[in-house]
């Protein structure tokens, strides 16, 4: 048996490490492919159909999920944006009887949102929609693929979140 030189089991070991790391590239652009075609499809059907932006419905859905309501900062760092993009996008929900803004405990420096009773039918129709959308979307991915994907990248997740 041949034992490979130091050079040449240096070069071997990078090639394999090289294989690994473009496996993931690929995989990352995939998935980012993935997304970003899947969000574009699903922007254009808000707005055709209920005028509504793919942001907008993210604040509404953050808010349903909290039917006592949310802080500002909160609903930033649930959808991991700055308060300053939040403020914008409450004020046009206001503006259109989605959601309604209040001071917690009279203090006009903390806004409490809550979605009103015609965000929250609003919200349900819209999600109703893009719950079809994405089946529609992702139809080709079998129901036990989608599982295991999901928990893949739930627990993938789970390691790096605390570090962001």
């Amino acid at each position: 048996m041949v034992t490979p030189s130091p050079a040449t089991a240096a070069a071997h070991k990078d090639s394999g490490a090289t294989i690994e790391r473009k496996a993931r590239l690929r995989l990352w652009i995939r998935l980012l492919r993935a997304s970003r075609f899947i969000e574009g499809v699903t922007r254009e059907r808000f707005k055709a159909q209920f005028n509504m932006t793919l942001p907008r419905f993210d604040v509404m859905a953050a808010l349903y999920r909290k039917p006592d309501g949310m802080l500002m900062s909160e609903i930033a760092r649930f959808l991991i944006v700055s308060n300053g993009n939040v403020t914008g996008i409450v004020d046009r929900l206001v503006a259109e009887g989605f959601v309604a803004r209040s001071q917690r405990n009279g203090d006009r420096r903390t806004s409490f949102i809550t979605l009103t009773r015609r965000g929250r039918a609003a919200f349900a129709a819209m999600a109703a929609a893009h719950e079809y959308w994405i089946d529609e979307l992702l139809g080709g991915v079998s129901t036990r693929d989608a599982e295991q994907l999901s928990a893949k990248l739930k627990s993938f997740r789970s390691e790096w979140e605390g570090e962001a």
